[in-house]
């Protein structure tokens, strides 16, 4: 494998697989992208049906194999099924991606108990149960790198994103102390922590992506993937994209609340 800064992360073509869930499109389609053009096969895992085609796609534009999954990884034996699959199918990943997610922007008082135990699941239950069961795989081979999906929102735990917020605080914390505990092992774990990005999950249209990345309020998902990315192969636990963010992380953590309500209230429209 090589890690070089041009080519960081590569492998030799079809030599080694990599899965990453919630796939299909968005950020976890750039992390599938960009792994097969560094020459990972694929195996790829959503809850949409469109992720047989994207395997296609990508295996066809990038010449490596690809596996794609159509699978509800938020119920509660998600992982265990998936891993007892991937086993009995005889696949061994180098690199595990866990990006499916669930946004919600609501009132705890306004969310439906079925998205609370879904996106806790998803986001928590899951992500760890994979680092559990594939972290031990790669123990045992002695190498393996796992990506998980935090978010700079876990510094801004505004009214409307506690549950969402709190999720992506459990990834960052899980991620640091399994990362120190494999420490010497050949097997790293790193959490990306972006802030916004331009896909469909936060229900914006797609003028407002395209705005939202020209002035740099959000980031493309194909920076986000490959800022990832880089940050996994290095082996680094965390990583918050963009040096601009970093330096923000002190004001949004102790925002006062005359500015935080006319915040609620301009956002107030969105919640759902």
């Amino acid at each position: 494998m090589c890690f070089c800064s041009k080519h960081l992360g590569e492998v030799p073509r079809g030599k080694a697989w990599a899965l990453v869930t919630g796939s299909a499109k968005g950020i976890g389609r750039q992390y599938a992208e960009q792994l097969a053009a560094k020459g990972y096969n694929l195996y790829m895992v959503d809850i949409d049906e469109a992720i047989t085609t994207e395997a296609r796609i990508i295996a066809e534009h990038h010449s490596v194999k690809c596996v794609g999954r159509v699978m509800d990884l938020a119920v509660t034996d998600a992982a265990r099924m998936l891993h007892s699959n991937t086993v009995r199918e005889g696949y061994e990943f180098d690199v595990v991606v866990n990006n499916a997610g669930i946004f919600s922007h609501c009132d705890i008082l306004k969310t439906p108990l079925e998205r609370i135990e879904r996106l806790l699941i998803l986001h928590d239950y899951t992500l760890s149960s994979m680092c559990r069961l594939y972290g031990e795989d790669m123990l045992k081979r002695g190498k393996g790198r796992i990506l998980n999906m935090s978010s700079y929102s876990i510094w801004m735990p505004f009214p409307g994103l506690a549950l969402y917020s709190a999720s992506k605080a459990f990834v960052k914390s899980f991620t640091e102390a399994f990362n120190k505990e494999l420490r010497r092992t050949g097997v790293s774990v790193t959490a990306i922590c972006p802030a916004g990005i331009a896909t469909d999950l936060y229900g914006l249209s797609k003028s407002l992506q395209r705005f939202g990345v020209k002035s740099g309020i959000l980031m493309s998902p194909q920076s986000c993937a490959r800022r990832g990315l880089n940050a996994m192969f290095r082996g680094r636990s965390v990583v918050v994209p963009d040096w601009w963010f970093r330096l923000l992380i002190p004001i949004c953590k102790y925002l006062p609340n005359f500015l935080i309500r006319p915040l609620r209230n301009f956002t107030m429209k969105w919640q759902k």
